[in-house]
């Protein structure tokens, strides 16, 4: 059996978010049509072959552990360990040659998200965390923020509308009013600027267990949090807030208005 501690298990999710990324590269800004989901979410090559990369190596090397993942569902479902994959965060973004996507990769222990690692391909940018390990951002140590007030912070969303569609346009509307600076830069990236010092919010109404798995342990690593709309820390709940820890109270009572 494969060693399961949690640095093999970190080296092991690094591996696989780097192998994966190279599949996207092979794809990137070649102009590849995508296919249309269920859900009306679009799909390419690179992300059903970067997954089923995943898949192959996890099954080799750990062949009791789950695996779950956006493109093909989950396997082994109540195994104590279960990986979490989302071979492209991001798909619009890498669609349209926007170099702000990601490899994530996370891993459930008993139900807690325990290590995470992203790879940003096209930008050169790679983390990785563990439970109680830190977090690394392209070897050296990652850490959030020292801003501790909203009206110094910056404030970063993926999708606006998306925001107003899900009844969470007044709740934006304060944060927009109390933060200094607001911008768009969108999915993944958005809370590895978080979890390396770059912004101190990121909020998201509607997120899944693939894009929220790799992401709790950097943040919450890198001295940050990650938590759903109510500040309870979940990466199951649908939605997702980040913070770099010192605003996450301001935030909290920000969007309860």
């Amino acid at each position: 059996m494969a060693a399961e501690t949690l640095d093999a298990l970190r080296a092991f999710a690094s591996e696989l978010a780097w192998l994966a990324g190279r599949v996207t590269l092979r794809y990137f800004q070649t102009g590849v049509v995508p296919d249309t989901k269920a859900d009306d979410t679009p799909v390419t090559i690179a992300d059903r072959e970067a997954e089923r990369l995943m898949r192959e190596l996890i099954a080799a090397r750990y062949p009791h552990h789950s695996i779950l993942g956006e493109e093909e569902g989950e396997t082994n479902p109540g195994a104590s360990h279960r990986w979490i994959l989302d071979p492209i965060d991001g798909t619009k973004a890498f669609i349209y040659g926007v170099p702000l996507y990601g490899v994530l990769v996370g891993l459930e222990r008993d139900g807690v998200p325990v290590v995470g690692a992203v790879n940003m391909p096209a930008l050169g940018e790679f983390l990785s965390a563990a439970h109680g390990q830190g977090c690394l951002w392209n070897g050296r140590p990652a850490h959030v923020s020292t801003i501790a007030t909203l009206h110094q912070s910056l404030l970063l969303c993926t999708e606006v509308a998306g925001v107003s569609a899900h009844g969470r346009e007044a709740a934006y509307e304060r944060l927009v009013a109390a933060t200094r600076i607001q911008r768009g830069w969108n999915d993944c990236y958005a809370y590895v600027l978080v979890a390396t010092g770059r912004a101190e919010v990121v909020v998201d109404p509607v997120m899944s267990a693939w894009d929220c798995a790799a992401l709790s342990p950097l943040l919450t690593e890198a001295g940050g949090t990650f938590t759903d709309w109510n500040g309870v820390p979940t990466i199951h709940a649908g939605e997702a807030i980040a913070t770099n820890g010192l605003v996450l109270d301001e935030v909290l009572h920000t969007i309860a208005g």
